[in-house]
Formats: structure tokens, C-alpha cells, sequence
């Protein structure tokens, strides 16, 4: 029988070394997996604007019926709003926390910095206009329109912000600097 921590339930050689260590971050993996699950919300909200705005015969037959109490434009709603305050969350924690820190210890990023939080600023005004159409009760076409230039910016905006900042935010010097830092505050609420 292994030894386990009566604590934890891991084996000894599982536990961190000390308390401090338990806590850093490889801020750079936890910015991809957020990438991830946003790009995965943007594709739920998708769905629910094929299948609650503009259902196909076939798409709700595997959806399965919906609830009673549920209006269909208010599902798209949540759908949408939601994916909106997890992109617009994220960014928000990148330039207060993530962003502050990795420039005090890699000032030579301001550039690439910059023109992520103009992207930043690009995609609020776009989730914006998403986020009126929806409360307007736009047809699927104009939301699709505005999801597809939402994905458009967000995913060159991800792969140069990957492609420049993941080394750079897994540097040891960045998870000490944000070692007491949260890590939906950090990176938005699908962190």
C-alpha cells in the first residue's frame, strides 16, 4: 500500500517541496487552456444560434426538447452574454494583472503588449455589437455575422498573443511575480 497524505490523498513525491511552490503557475499553459475553453464557448454560442434561432428539423431532434420555461431567444441570450463576460473578463485580468507584471519584468514586450490591448479594446466594441443585436432579437444570419467577425479577431489575436507571450509568461521570475495572484482575476472566469 502507498503512502498517502492524509491531507491530499498523493504520495509523497506528489507534494511540493514547500507551501510557495504549490502556488506558481505556469502562466503561459493556463493562458492556452483559457484560450481553449473560449474558443470552445465561442462554439457553444454558435450552436445555440444554429439550433434556437434558426433550427433545423434534424438539429433539434439531437438536441432533445427543450424546457418548458425556456424561451428560446433567452437561451441564445445566455448563451451569447455569457460567452461575452468570459472574453471580455479575460481580457479585463490580462491587462490588469497578467499584462502589469510581465511588463515589469520584460520591458522589451511593450510593443507586443500594446497591440494586444488594442485588439482588446477591437473585440469589446465587437462583443458590444454582438451584444445589442442579441437584446435586439436579431435573426441567426446577423448573429452568425457577428460571431464570425468576433472569431476572426479573436483567433489572430490568440495565436500572435501564444506565439509572443507563452514563453515569456512561463518564465519562473513571472510565476513568483504573480505567485499570490488568483487566477480567474488573472486570466477571467474560464480559468
Amino acid at each position: 500500500m502507498t503512502d498517502l497524505n492524509r491531507e491530499t490523498d498523493t504520495p509523497p513525491t506528489d507534494r511540493p517541496a514547500t507551501p510557495d511552490a504549490a502556488r506558481l503557475v505556469a502562466w503561459g499553459q493556463e493562458l492556452l487552456a483559457v484560450h481553449a475553453r473560449l474558443r470552445d464557448a465561442l462554439e457553444v454560442a454558435r450552436e445555440a444560434v444554429d439550433t434556437v434561432v434558426n433550427p433545423a428539423d434534424e438539429a433539434a431532434d439531437e438536441a432533445g426538447p427543450a424546457p418548458a420555461s425556456a424561451d428560446p431567444r433567452r437561451m441564445v441570450g445566455l448563451y451569447c452574454h455569457g460567452f461575452c463576460q468570459a472574453l471580455e473578463g479575460h481580457h479585463r485580468g490580462e491587462d490588469v494583472s497578467v499584462f502589469t507584471a510581465l511588463l515589469e519584468l520584460r520591458p522589451d514586450l511593450a510593443d507586443v503588449v500594446a497591440e494586444l490591448q488594442r485588439d482588446h479594446r477591437v473585440l469589446d466594441h465587437l462583443l458590444g455589437e454582438l451584444s445589442r443585436a442579441v437584446d435586439a432579437g436579431a435573426d441567426a444570419a446577423t448573429l452568425d455575422r457577428h460571431l464570425d467577425g468576433i472569431d476572426a479577431v479573436m483567433e489572430t489575436h490568440f495565436r500572435y498573443e501564444e506565439k509572443r507571450l507563452v514563453d515569456a509568461l512561463d518564465e519562473p521570475a513571472l510565476a513568483a511575480a504573480l505567485s499570490r495572484t488568483d487566477r480567474r482575476a488573472a486570466l477571467g472566469p474560464l480559468a
